[in-house]
């Protein structure tokens, strides 16, 4: 008596039921684009209303000369590059649904999120100091807060939770400095040429006082901040590599 075979249909044969999704936990820690959305909008209306405060631009009298402190530049790119990222977003909502990751490049997110880390440190470990040591009792206002510690904090978060991880090279620290390196040659040519960052100052930060510190201290000071920033920059990559070795456990 013979028997019947009965061949099962293989996996690719098999009808799919629904289509697949990207796992959430897949390259970053969040790949919701309909959360990336609401905090990129917020985070812009925060950013926005720092730079707002920090140069008067609704009382009347605009203090135009804050653009030309790195303050000022490392918050305005976040603003532009917090605008690409909601842009971003929008579309690739429209395109591609609401599961995924949305950046125009995480290794951008990375540059940009050391920018502004520069920001904050060098407000709290220099300038803080100085400000309390010169008696200036609005240390810590709204505004300096919101440009020098939350934008950053906004950034930094928007890295680790909305942008896929794993795409940092060891080389990306030392790269990451040449935009506050070009601010301290056009803030030293500025001031050499007779510009004025405060009137009777042509310097816009203490570390960069050549007159009172002399050109042996300011390289001093210069070369102990970067050896710092790029420190933390480094911890940025081992965190961006560790992150993305997980997210390649979870999605297997």
């Amino acid at each position: 008596m013979s028997r019947a075979v009965v061949s099962l249909p293989t996996a690719s044969a098999l009808p799919e039921s629904e289509p697949r999704r990207t796992p959430l936990f897949s390259r970053a820690a969040v790949n919701v684009r309909p959360a990336a959305l609401v905090y990129r909008v917020v985070a812009l209306a925060v950013i926005l209303t720092g730079i707002i405060r920090h140069a008067d631009l609704l009382s009347g009298q605009p203090a135009w000369t804050t653009v030309l402190f790195y303050t000022m530049v490392s918050n305005l790119l976040c603003l532009a590059w917090v605008v690409l990222l909601i842009v971003r977003t929008v579309r690739d909502l429209r395109r591609s649904g609401r599961f995924g990751t949305s950046t125009p490049s995480a290794r951008g997110s990375g540059a940009v999120m050391f920018a502004i880390t520069v920001t904050m440190l060098i407000y709290l470990i220099v300038l803080v100091p100085a400000r309390f040591a010169d008696g200036d009792a609005e240390i810590f206002s709204l505004t300096d807060n919101l440009i020098h510690i939350i934008t950053p904090v906004l950034v930094i978060v928007d890295w680790l939770v909305f942008v896929p991880k794993g795409s940092f090279r060891w080389i990306d620290p030392p790269l990451w400095t040449l935009l506050p390196y070009a601010y301290l040659a056009w803030a030293f040519a500025y001031g050499a040429l007779g510009g004025e960052f405060t009137p009777g100052h042509a310097f816009p930060y203490p570390f960069m006082d050549i007159d009172v510190l002399g050109l042996a201290g300011v390289a001093q000071w210069i070369i102990a901040l970067t050896v710092a920033l790029v420190a933390v920059g480094y911890v940025f990559v081992v965190i961006d590599r560790i992150l993305g070795a997980l997210a390649q456990r979870l999605i297997r």
